[in-house]
């Protein structure tokens, strides 16, 4: 096992999503310590959002190779897809198959963690660590965290999302906001606080699209049923400063609005939910290069390298490729200095990561079309 590289240096990976314990246990296998920093407070805090699906040729691979493929398809749900209308009619049904069960099987989010976590050797992960700041101190990176004990790293890997300020050491670039807008909810025991939807599901995820209004639903994301509402974000709101989420009655008065000529059962789903998130879709531009002067070895993976809207499902996938790539790099004998294994991942990086970031951008303009329809989009 060749990690000349990393011999005898530790590496520090911020954030415990599906990006940072992956790249992880990839370093782990190949005998490199590395210690991963995270704001949560425990192993048991609920992640909210959807459920992921990790595709064949990109999220999947990495499984692969840290060993845990089979475990994600014990753990995951392999589910069809009902596309209806605006009057509750479905257009049609695509069932998984017994050849296509494993091409893309839905995983909770704290489900895939756990997973996750379990791969690792025990003590991997420091919770409740909030970064920051980070400075060069003696030739290595010192880490400061919010009423916390300073830490030390020779590497840094930062994969704490998509609004990380710790990518200023690596990037100028800033956030840019892409005009859409998705409201989430959760309703556990959907089969009783929203029975008529629930049935409407049918145990597929649902889709609906209308008039630039989109839901996406999916019944059984550990016992709760998960949703999104997408729509374009109005004018208005960049003078008012948007909708306060966060009240539950105005959101629901605004979304009954929005969605008025929509049949009742849609309206039962809004009415059932008690809490609801906001999101403004958000990109990272890849067409900047990054920085060259950094004090230290330090790269970004995930959300935090390259943001882009949940629009072609590339999302999480296209970070998993990055674990997989940086870790291949940094192990594998290939290169001479930390900084060489680095830039060669980030080449690469760019470019399937600018194709993924496209893909989704893509179908966001076409989402807002009056006459946009799931069924052709996933055709394509």
């Amino acid at each position: 096992m060749n990690n000349h590289l990393l011999a005898h240096k530790k590496v520090a990976i911020i954030g415990a999503g599906p990006v940072g314990l992956t790249m992880a246990r990839l370093l782990q296998q190949n005998g490199i310590d590395v210690t991963v920093y995270e704001r949560d407070q425990d192993p048991e805090a609920r992640i909210w959002g959807g459920t992921l699906d990790l595709h064949k040729s990109s999220g999947q691979v990495a499984m692969k190779k840290a060993g845990l493929l089979e475990t994600y398809y014990a753990l995951s749900l392999p589910m069809g897809i009902r596309f209806a209308n605006e009057q509750g009619h479905i257009l049609s049904t695509r069932k998984p198959t017994p050849e296509n069960q494993h091409d893309n099987p839905e995983i909770n989010r704290n489900t895939l963690r756990k997973m996750l976590l379990d791969s690792l050797q025990s003590d991997t992960v420091v919770w409740d660590r909030k970064l920051t700041g980070l400075e060069e101190v003696k030739g290595k990176w010192l880490l400061h965290f919010e009423g916390k004990p300073d830490e030390t790293a020779d590497l840094m890997i930062v994969a704490n999302g998509g609004m990380s300020k710790a990518r200023s050491f690596v990037t100028d670039t800033e956030v840019v906001e892409t005009g859409t807008f998705i409201i989430q909810g959760d309703i556990p025991e959907p089969e009783i606080n929203c029975p008529e939807f629930y049935r409407l599901c049918d145990g597929n995820r649902l889709m609906t699209a209308h008039q630039g209004n989109l839901l996406v639903a999916n019944p059984n994301n550990n016992g709760v049923l998960s949703y999104g509402i997408i729509f374009q974000k109005p004018p208005e709101w960049e003078a008012d400063n948007g909708l306060a989420v966060h009240n539950t009655d105005t959101t629901i008065a605004f979304l009954l609005h929005k969605l008025q000529n929509w049949e009742e059962r849609y309206k039962q789903l809004i009415r059932a939910t008690t809490f609801f998130v906001g999101l403004p879709t958000r990109k990272l531009p890849l067409g900047k290069p990054w920085k060259n002067d950094r004090p230290l070895p330090i790269t970004l993976i995930g959300d935090t390298a390259h943001l882009m809207p949940p629009f072609a499902g590339q999302g999480v996938n296209t970070g998993l490729m990055d674990a997989l790539t940086l870790s291949d790099n940094l192990a594998n004998g290939a290169f001479e200095t930390i900084q060489e294994a680095i830039k060669d991942y980030e080449d690469k990086m760019f470019i399937y990561a600018s194709a993924a970031q496209l893909a989704s951008s893509e179908n966001e303009v076409e989402m807002h079309r009056p006459d946009f329809s799931f069924q052709q989009l996933m055709m394509d």
